[in-house]
């Protein structure tokens, strides 16, 4: 293939015949589209104040349909605790979730959104919905189908190698 991928999988070819590089293709992909996503994605989201990271805080709690602890939104978020206090910090800040003592266990804390916090997320998803299929929009219909079963069947692999 004519891409900046493509082009490095052939010059490892050329350079180191002995090894198998088919990995590079699909893995150097997958790595260029995230990052070419999260570029496209941190530029719309920043007209709204928020970052990426953020956003992936309140697509989780919207997701939840109630209030996730801390833990919850490390683990959902593949955040560090030490982000994840960040980012509530500087959302909740903004007015965007508020934190509260849970009604299950004193000792931990529930995070919710608030009403704006409903209304930025509801706003924004779609949006990112719109921009995702935008970037895919050279795959058919069923090509987009495909590779995203493929794609979960990859990840669960790698989830199950590693952890």
């Amino acid at each position: 293939m004519d891409d900046a991928v493509g082009r490095i999988q052939d010059q490892w070819r050329r350079q180191r015949p002995d090894l198998d590089v088919s990995s590079v293709g699909v893995v150097g992909r997958v790595l260029r589209l995230t990052a070419l996503l999260k570029q496209v994605n941190e530029t719309a989201l920043a007209e709204d104040g928020v970052s990426g990271a953020e956003f992936e805080v309140l697509s989780a709690l919207r997701r939840a349909g109630g209030g996730l602890r801390p833990s919850e939104l490390t683990r959902e978020t593949l955040s560090s605790g030490a982000a994840t206090t960040k980012r509530l910090t500087r959302l909740e800040s903004l007015g965007l979730i508020s934190r509260a003592t849970s009604a299950r266990d004193r000792r931990e804390v529930d995070v919710r959104l608030t009403e704006e916090g409903y209304e930025l997320i509801d706003r924004l998803f779609p949006e990112q919905v719109v921009r995702e299929r935008g970037v895919l929009d050279a795959l058919t219909e069923d090509e987009l189908a495909r590779l995203g079963a493929l794609l979960a069947k990859a990840l669960a692999g790698a989830e199950r190698a590693l952890g």
